[in-house]
């Protein structure tokens, strides 16, 4: 198995300056920076291939991703619930301008 060369790649990875305990957390909200920086990386695949996730068992963020125990962390949706006459209404911590554009709960 051939691995690539980290050094040409790392330098430019989006998350390069920020703390391992970013990079490593095993929770969404600790790992949020980290997920950003990767939203913009222009070296996913690389990441992916060198750390290798799912073989690793890893913990933390990878290729645009939160994986914990060398699986991906499912992103937690967004719920709402429906008023009597099918509106649908946002629950905490979603907009309801959000809901709306989505199309929230519609179904």
């Amino acid at each position: 198995m051939h691995l690539p060369d980290s050094s040409s790649w790392q330098a430019a990875a989006a998350c390069a300056g920020l703390s391992p305990s970013v990079v490593f957390a095993r929770r969404s909200q600790q790992a949020a920076p980290a997920l950003r920086a990767c939203a913009v990386c222009l070296v996913q695949r690389e990441c992916e291939a060198a750390v290798a996730p799912a073989e690793s068992w890893f913990d933390g963020v990878c290729a645009g991703r939160l994986w914990r125990n060398g699986r991906p962390v499912a992103a937690k949706r967004r719920a709402t619930t429906r008023r009597p006459g099918g509106t649908a209404v946002a629950s905490a911590g979603t907009s309801a301008r959000a809901t709306e554009i989505t199309g929230g709960g519609r179904g």
